[in-house]
């Protein structure tokens, strides 16, 4: 699958899912100009590609994405958004845990790094 492709099924996944559980996360104030959607996916699509550092998550995706993601600002607004998600990101890997792992499953998912 090509990178482009990649990002984008993300985002597709990411934004479907936001609307089916969060109507209105906002309640007051402008909207920001990246929508919560991309944030996500941004994140996401990033460290599934290898980078662990929010700095070069924005300059990578800043670089060669750009077309992808016009709205995006300066890292400083991206961090900011990044960080005031962290309720529905939660949220989204509660989710997507219950949607693969049924009750009375007897596999756990431990977040770390897979051995061979």
């Amino acid at each position: 699958m090509l990178t482009e492709d990649y990002i984008t099924e993300v985002y597709c996944f990411i934004d479907n899912m936001m609307k089916e559980c969060w109507k209105n996360i906002r309640k007051r104030g402008p909207g920001p100009k990246l929508s919560d959607a991309e944030v996500i996916t941004m994140e996401i699509a990033g460290e599934s590609l290898g980078m662990d550092c929010d700095k070069t998550i924005h300059r990578y995706f800043r670089d060669h994405w750009r077309h992808l993601f016009p709205n995006l600002g300066t890292r400083t607004t991206f961090l900011r958004q990044a960080a005031n998600l962290w309720r529905v990101k939660q949220e989204i890997r509660r989710i997507l845990l219950t949607r693969l792992l049924p009750n009375g499953s007897q596999i756990s998912i431990v977040d770390g790094f897979p051995m061979p």
